[in-house]
């Protein structure tokens, strides 16, 4: 080989070890800088309330770890038009993706088509029926878990009496879900046990809550089991059976938080909640979006790496749903080791 071919030869081995080295590290640079550019928002149902304000912490500390622009938003109140209008005016912005709580998902459907055809991911939490979504992610099965709630009321009410169930509004897919099967749960095991109406809506209000509680002591003296669904309905109908006295002659039970209904568990006003985690929810929410944004493989079988969230499993029934495993049941014996 002549001089010239081994100077050639040499100039073009440093030009390609350059370009290599420049373009994977900025290629690097680039995938570092990405993340940064993800933006995604998750809409919940209301703001001001503490389940929400958890879940926040759960959003905030993804942010945090995966170096994305995540937050989170929501109406002063649960009107499912405001929570839309919310949504509406996110499109226009172009995040990447949005997630949401709905109030009631069938008032979301059009709004949500519009955000997945200007090219925004879109996932959902209990909204197991939405259509659409990318994915609707749940803490676990909601008919497994009301018939589990309603075995825990029956056992506390001695498998005889009439209750009543709560919800935060009867478009809440996963509050009538629950209260639909803890109904049915009922029907088929607890004959002597009947439910006096249909599910009661308190709109995810405490004060509205305690009032309807405390209305329907005062007009159904016989009145003996109180299931709730929102974080606050508990609360409102433990505050109504302290004040008349009846912790000994009702039980109360429903989802909750311990800041929320912990001093109504102490003195028996409450006898047991049961919730997830709406940090980890939030924090699963998040990581879901962020892998379909990045076109990643979501369905049965994915472990999101959160507790709760492991082997998700498809809801039967659902368009697309998927499901964690587990709830946590607190009473005034474990009160103190949930510390939120």
């Amino acid at each position: 080989m002549t001089s010239s071919k081994l100077l050639i030869t040499a100039s073009l081995t440093f030009i390609v070890a350059v370009f290599c080295l420049f373009g994977v590290n900025s290629l690097r640079a680039t995938n570092e800088r990405s993340n940064g550019e993800i933006r995604i928002v998750t809409v919940v149902k209301r703001t001001g309330i503490v389940w929400f304000e958890r879940m926040e912490l759960g959003i905030k500390q993804f942010a945090s770890q995966n170096g994305v622009d995540a937050t989170m938003t929501g109406a002063a109140d649960a009107d499912p038009q405001k929570q839309a209008e919310i949504i509406r005016k996110l499109i226009a912005e172009k995040p990447n993706a949005i997630t949401v709580v709905p109030n009631s998902p069938e008032a979301l459907e059009d709004v949500l088509k519009q955000a997945r055809e200007a090219g925004i991911k879109v996932v959902t939490h209990e909204a197991s029926n939405q259509v659409n979504t990318d994915v609707d992610i749940e803490a676990f099965d909601n008919l497994a878990f009301g018939a589990h709630l309603m075995d825990e009321l029956a056992s506390c009410m001695g498998g005889e009496g009439k209750y009543v169930a709560f919800v935060g509004h009867t478009t809440a897919r996963s509050h009538m879900r629950w209260a639909t099967a803890a109904y049915d749960r009922a029907r088929q095991k607890y004959p002597k046990i009947k439910r006096i109406s249909a599910p009661v809506e308190t709109g995810e209000d405490l004060e509205t809550a305690y009032q309807q509680a405390k209305q329907l002591l005062a007009t159904n003296p016989d009145l003996k089991g109180f299931e709730g669904s929102s974080v606050v309905d508990v609360a409102g109908i433990g505050r109504a059976v302290r004040e008349a006295r009846l912790q000994s002659k009702t039980c109360v039970m429903g989802t909750s938080l311990p800041s929320v209904a912990g001093e109504f568990l102490n003195d028996a006003a409450v006898d047991k909640i049961f919730l997830w985690d709406p940090m980890i929810a939030g924090e699963a929410q998040d990581k879901l979006a962020l892998m379909l944004i990045k076109g990643q493989h979501v369905g049965p079988g994915i472990d999101l790496g959160l507790p709760g969230y492991r082997n998700l499993r498809r809801i039967t029934g659902t368009p697309h749903g998927l499901a964690g495993s587990g709830w946590i049941a607190i009473d005034k014996t474990n009160l103190n080791d949930y510390p939120f």
